[in-house]
């Protein structure tokens, strides 16, 4: 999939078929989520830098990494730490669900990023990130 930077302005306009949405599902692939991300950075991903960001620890936000609920490992069951519940696999392959849902990604990205980063992320890490977890294998 291709999508120039140009026509890419916020990420429901750069996935297919979402620009029609009208606040029902955003159903899209991960790579196809991906991708729109790496439109809007306007390079390609990283996956190593994505890996590199996830497992990162920080200081100034409540939690220090993203592993503190997505564990190292994000094929496996995780613990949501607020609620204190299990978290479903964040990777695709071990979760089929998980990172199909334009909307839902990026509102999980702002929440998640400002919580262990203490800001939002750019494009270009979320595309990162992605294509990490895109990549990973149970």
């Amino acid at each position: 999939m291709s999508i120039k930077l140009s026509k890419c302005v916020g990420l429901l306009l750069c996935v297919p078929g979402l620009m029609g949405w009208s606040g029902g599902a955003t159903a899209a692939t991960p790579a196809q989520i991906m991708n729109a991300y790496a439109a809007q950075a306007g390079s390609p991903p990283s996956a190593e830098r994505g890996e590199k960001l996830f497992m990162s620890k920080n200081k100034g936000g409540p939690f220090e990494s993203c592993t503190d609920c997505h564990t190292a490992s994000p094929t496996r069951t995780g613990r949501d730490q607020v609620a204190e519940k299990p978290m479903p696999a964040l990777a695709p392959a071990a979760n089929a669900r998980r990172l199909t849902d334009a909307l839902r990604v990026e509102t999980a990205f702002r929440l998640n990023c400002k919580d262990v980063l203490s800001r939002e992320c750019s494009a270009q890490e979320k595309a990162d990130v992605m294509s990490w977890l895109i990549g990973l294998k149970p």
